[in-house]
């Protein structure tokens, strides 16, 4: 082995796996993430599977992304089983998510057009295949977690209006109706003599941008160009992981005006050459990982799906009366129309994983921003990763106050799934969990303090 640029002594013993597999489906097929129908005829870019395996002496754990819309629990399930039975790592110390892209293949029955039968037949076998392969190929690594900002190319797509509804729109508001969390955290997985094997990247961006409403392609968007990037660097040996954070209030249109590239390709391409620049930054300034620990829980929280009420039931009939229906209203009346889940209780996947310094936090829907930055708030390490779209997918999650302003992914059965405080029960538990896990270990690192230049940097341990 090649000697390693970097001082290890007194480091922790750490080994790490990855792999990557294709999982783009063959054929035509329908393409997920808009209420009308959209026809994926060519591949611009393949789908893919990622697994990176992580192990320090005391357990393993296993990080799953997947290029499509979302995990369904069916198949998400499956893989978790079989990944323990070919790993032998717990099923509560294995995520499975999703980067949301717009431009892949439905993933559910359920999920208003069917997959491609035997692409689904046989995705969780190849889940599983692609952590086996990790698992297979370990090395001594080092862990680099670094820390940069961005809020130049994210936005809060809703805004508030004067009477207090909120709307997704810039127009007629009063402004937006929400922050950007501008934390974009990555973790460079070294060999030790320096070869970058894995990136980890976590930020919270909508992942709907190179194809629109109009798309007939497929593509992983801005992550899979975020990773031609990366690799354009380190090697193509390099593999990035994206695992999306709280974003379902944020997406890439911008309120302001630009001379930049607003959506399609050319926006894609910019936003994945920024994170890719943002993610080595942060990794290539930061020091290697020096604490022990891991541990991990894995529940599913009983909470009420959304129950159609009185209001609910007379804006239906309105629109019924109506044969001027707006893009949304049309969507509105035939999820209400479908709709099967009055009086029963969702099964709520929450995870937190430890490994070291690092809590991996995996939320079963596309989540506001504000609970990620809630759960960042009170972790007791920075190096919280907050994962939406981790293990099943049970809608958006509006703050408690935002489920009843009616914003986009606050509507009830139209994006809204829950009953309205079902984030404060997710992040309550997750906050108990996270120090669960922490407590009785080393102190943890001081948080994140604002440096020069406005850059956030990890403070040092005493």
């Amino acid at each position: 082995m090649a000697e390693s640029p970097y001082t290890t002594e007194g480091l922790p013993a750490i080994r790490a796996g990855v792999a990557r597999t294709v999982i783009t489906p063959e054929g035509e097929f329908g393409l997920a993430g808009y209420y009308h129908e959209r026809i994926g005829k060519r591949v611009r870019d393949d789908l893919h599977c990622r697994a990176l395996v992580l192990d320090n002496g005391e357990c393993r754990i296993c990080i799953v992304t997947l290029d499509l819309i979302f995990v369904a629990r069916s198949w998400g399930d499956e893989a978790r089983a079989m990944i323990t039975e070919r790993t032998g790592i717990p099923g509560d110390r294995i995520i499975i998510s999703a980067t949301h892209t717009h431009t892949g293949p439905a993933v559910s029955g359920s999920y208003r057009f069917s997959p491609p039968a035997e692409w689904a037949a046989t995705l969780a076998a190849r889940i599983a295949g692609t952590a086996e392969a990790a698992a297979n190929d370990m090395f001594d690594a080092l862990l680099f977690p670094g820390l940069q900002e961005e809020c130049m190319l994210a936005s809060n797509r809703l805004g508030r209006t004067r009477d207090g509804d909120e709307v997704f729109s810039s127009q007629g508001v009063l402004g937006h109706a929400g922050p950007v969390d501008p934390r974009l955290i990555a973790v460079g997985v070294r060999e030790h003599d320096g070869t970058l094997r894995a990136m980890l990247v976590n930020y919270g961006m909508h992942v709907d941008v190179i194809g629109g409403g109009g798309a007939d392609f497929v593509s992983a968007d801005w992550p899979g160009i975020m990773e031609e990037t990366v690799a354009g660097v380190y090697g193509e040996q390099a593999i990035t992981l994206f695992v999306n954070g709280p974003c379902g209030d944020i997406n890439h249109r911008l309120w302001r005006e630009t001379r930049q590239p607003v959506e399609g390709e050319a926006k894609a391409i910019q936003m994945g050459r920024a994170y890719a620049g943002l993610a080595v930054a942060a990794v290539e300034v930061t020091e290697p990982t020096e604490q022990t620990g891991c541990g991990s829980m894995l529940e599913d929280l009983p909470i009420p799906f959304y129950t159609r009420d009185d209001a609910m039931m007379a804006e239906i009939e309105r629109l019924r009366q109506r044969d001027d229906l707006e893009y949304f209203e049309e969507a509105t009346l035939r999820s209400f129309e479908r709709w099967d889940k009055d009086g029963q209780i969702a099964n709520a996947p929450v995870q937190v994983i430890r490994f070291g310094e690092f809590l991996i936090v995996g939320l079963p829907g596309e989540i506001f921003t504000r609970w990620g930055m809630e759960i960042r708030q009170w972790s007791p390490t920075p190096w919280t990763i907050v994962v939406e779209l981790a293990n099943d997918a049970l809608g958006y999650i509006p703050t408690t106050d935002q489920a009843l302003r009616g914003g986009y992914g606050a509507k009830p059965i139209l994006s809204r799934r829950l009953v309205a405080d079902a984030g404060r029960q997710i992040t309550d538990w997750v906050q108990v969990a996270m120090w669960e896990l922490w407590e009785g270990d080393e102190r943890p690192a001081e948080r994140p303090r604002m440096g020069e230049g406005g850059s956030a940097v990890p403070g040092k341990k005493e």
